[in-house]
Formats: structure tokens, C-alpha cells, sequence
């Protein structure tokens, strides 16, 4: 076992890195120091954590405010990318962890710490995606991660481990569900959505109204873009991090937002989770129906090539790396031309964009219009088709000669 002198563990107040704390230091012999980030959790996941952090055996506990950073240095460029993994999640695990991970380190270099710590499982992506960020940042930093070293393997198990500390905690062996929330969206797993034929049960969803029982009448909200960036709600002006808010708070009332999906985890198995991300889903929407106005086809197809990489890289915890600045590079330079506006109508559960509009628009009517015109001649397509299916021609005409 390495020797650790200092240790910054990156600290939820939850079950196991309330366990982590004494763990690390009867083994390793070392102070803790407890970091926790405010990614837009809510206030109600960091009241009293200081307090429980040096309760639990903690020197100190760092809690640092990331939200405004989280939304605007990496949820927008995610935005502007389009990438959804595997088709339905929008990544919002995924998309906390480098900003967390980042911070950790800053904290580990303030107070001199010689060591970072984590409490993701060895069965998780998020063990890979701390652990990638460390290693891009701090190389130097030895890296203790307890679930692949003690011998607890339960709730149970860490249950009786703070209760013969007579460490308090507030967590019971009942907890269903394995939650994880930021600004952008609430994950859940656990539960009886580890049966895949079960379907979520209500008392799943925590973010969003189910719905069957939204409003009957329709919202349209409206959402405005400057170069890729959302600046106004409604009109409203507000920071990246104001503007989620509204956008799920407006979103979250009509149901918007909810997923059950079964996703390939990155160490190799499927896992089944439910997620809700309103605001994104509304955000996602509206941004890639003003890039259908602005952008050519080639440029939509490269985009959306693009978006598969980038859902991967992301997923992986590969947001520190020469692939992930070439493609949010690529991304930017189509983000420029995204200005304008969109209106999405949200209703029973669906946000459907109704009215779009740019200064950067190639839509024309008078070239789109089933009515007359004069400036398209629909002769020349008779050229255009003999040109765009000249191989296809001669390669019919070689197999008629045979």
C-alpha cells in the first residue's frame, strides 16, 4: 500500500464516501480532506455537509460552486457537438464528471495533497472518467479508490462499519434507488428497474410531473441564439446556468424530458436507468432545429458524424484529450452561424418545435414554394440527376453488354 500523506476525496455526503473517510484514514494513516461540487444538485444535497464531512473524520471540507462553468464550458459545447449516446441519453452523468474531477484537482493543489480519492464502484463508468481527468491533470496525484480495495460489498456492510465508529449518518439499508442530479438532469437506477420487464414505478421520477398528468393546455416558450449560445428565454436575458433552470422548471411541469433506457456501459455491461432532463431535452431540440436552418446538407451530415464521436468520447470520460478538442473545434466553427430563434411547444410529455427564424437562414421561399416561381427552372434537374446517377448508368449499360 502506498504511502499517503494527504488525500482529497471527492465527497457527496452519501453512504459510501461517508464510509471513505474513516476507511482512508485507518488504512492509509492520512488526513481528508472532503471536496464536494455544486453542479445545480440542489441546495438540499449540500445543507449540513460541511458539518457531516468533519463529523465523519474529515480536516476540512471544500465545497466549491461549478454551476455557471458546468453549464457554460461544458454543456454548451456538448450542445453545440448534438451528441446523444446511443440515441436516447443525454449525457448528463457523463458531462459532470470532468468539471468535478478538474476542480478536485485544484483543491488537492491548494492544500498540498499527495493523493486523490474517489467513491465510484469498479463496475461504473465514473470510476474511468474521475481517474482519466486525474491522470490528464495530475499524473503526479496517487489515486485510492476504496470500492476496488476494501472487502464491504454491501449497504449493510457500510451501515455496520459507521455504526461501530458511532459515526452518524442518515442513511437507512431501505434506500431503493442509486440517484445522481445536476442542472442538466437526475439519473436513477436500482431498484426495481434492475428488471428490465418492470416497468418504473412512480415513485422513480423527481423532476418531472408525469405526463398523463400535465397541463391540458399547451406552453410555448421561446429560445433565443447567438452563435451557438442560448442568451434568452422568453425574451428574459440570462446566464447559462439561469437559463437551465427556467428551461426545466418550465419543461419539468408538462412532463418533458423522461427516458428509460438499457445503455452498453463502458467496463463492459448493459445497466438499465431511468433519466429526466427537461430543460436539456428542450435545449437539444431547439438548437438542432436552427442548425437545420443554417446549414447545408453536407455540413448536417458532418455535424451528425460528429455528434456519434463526441457522444462517445464523452460517455468514456475523454473530455481531456487532443480527440475531444478537435471535435468541439469542428463543432464551434458550425456553432457560428446558429443565431436566431425557435418557439417549442411543450405538451403532455413532448417538446415539438413550431416556429424557427435566422438571419443566417438558407431557407428560401420563393426557391421551396409549390407555388409558381421565378427563379428555379425546373428544367435543369433533368442534367443535374443524369449527372448525379452517371455511375449507376454505366455500370447498368456494362452488364447489359455481358
Amino acid at each position: 500500500m502506498k504511502k499517503v500523506n494527504k488525500v482529497v476525496l471527492a465527497y457527496s455526503g452519501g453512504l459510501d464516501t461517508s464510509a471513505i473517510i474513516p476507511w482512508l484514514k485507518e488504512n492509509y494513516g492520512c488526513e481528508v480532506v472532503a471536496f464536494a461540487a455544486d453542479v445545480g444538485q440542489g441546495d438540499e444535497e449540500l445543507e449540513g455537509l460541511h458539518e457531516k464531512a468533519i463529523a465523519s473524520g474529515a480536516s476540512e471540507c471544500h465545497i466549491v460552486d461549478l454551476k455557471e462553468e458546468f453549464v457554460r464550458e461544458y454543456i454548451y459545447p456538448t450542445v453545440k457537438t448534438g451528441a446523444v449516446y446511443e440515441g436516447e441519453y443525454l449525457l448528463g452523468t457523463s458531462m459532470a464528471r470532468p468539471v468535478i474531477a478538474k476542480a478536485q484537482v485544484e483543491v488537492a493543489r491548494k492544500v498540498g495533497a499527495d493523493a486523490l480519492s474517489h467513491g465510484c464502484t469498479g463496475k461504473g463508468n465514473d470510476q474511468v472518467r474521475f481517474e482519466s481527468t486525474f491522470a490528464a491533470l495530475a499524473p503526479d496525484l496517487h489515486v485510492v479508490a476504496p470500492w476496488r480495495e476494501w472487502d464491504m460489498v454491501s449497504r449493510e456492510d457500510l451501515l455496520a462499519y459507521l455504526a461501530e465508529r458511532n459515526i452518524p449518518t442518515t442513511a437507512s439499508a431501505t434506500k431503493i434507488y442509486s440517484r445522481d442530479a445536476n442542472a442538466w438532469h437526475i439519473s436513477h437506477e436500482g431498484g426495481e428497474l434492475e428488471d428490465p420487464w418492470q416497468e418504473p414505478t412512480k415513485q422513480v421520477w423527481t423532476m418531472t410531473v408525469d405526463p398523463e398528468e400535465a397541463p391540458d393546455t399547451a406552453e410555448r416558450i421561446t429560445l433565443s441564439f447567438q452563435e451557438g449560445e442560448l442568451t434568452h428565454v422568453n425574451d428574459e436575458a440570462m446566464s447559462p446556468y439561469q437559463a437551465l433552470v427556467k428551461l426545466n422548471t418550465l419543461a419539468g411541469a408538462h412532463g418533458v424530458g423522461r427516458i428509460d433506457i438499457v445503455e452498453n456501459r463502458l467496463v463492459g455491461m448493459k445497466s438499465r436507468g431511468c433519466y429526466e432532463t427537461p430543460g436539456g431535452t428542450v435545449l437539444m431540440k431547439a438548437y438542432k432545429a436552427l442548425e437545420t436552418m443554417v446549414l447545408d446538407k453536407a455540413a448536417i451530415k458532418y455535424r451528425e458524424q460528429l455528434a456519434l464521436e463526441f457522444s462517445h468520447v464523452m460517455y468514456d470520460g475523454r473530455w481531456f484529450t487532443a480527440l475531444n478538442d478537435a471535435l468541439l473545434a469542428g463543432a464551434e466553427s458550425f456553432a457560428k452561424k446558429v443565431t436566431g430563434d425557435i418557439v417549442v411547444k411543450l405538451y403532455k410529455g413532448q417538446a415539438t418545435v413550431v416556429q424557427r427564424r435566422s438571419p443566417n437562414s438558407l431557407y428560401s421561399e420563393d426557391f421551396a414554394t409549390f407555388g409558381a416561381d421565378d427563379v428555379y427552372d425546373q428544367k435543369h434537374a433533368e442534367g443535374f440527376i443524369r449527372l448525379f446517377s452517371l455511375s449507376s448508368r454505366i455500370a447498368a449499360l456494362k452488364n447489359h453488354d455481358k
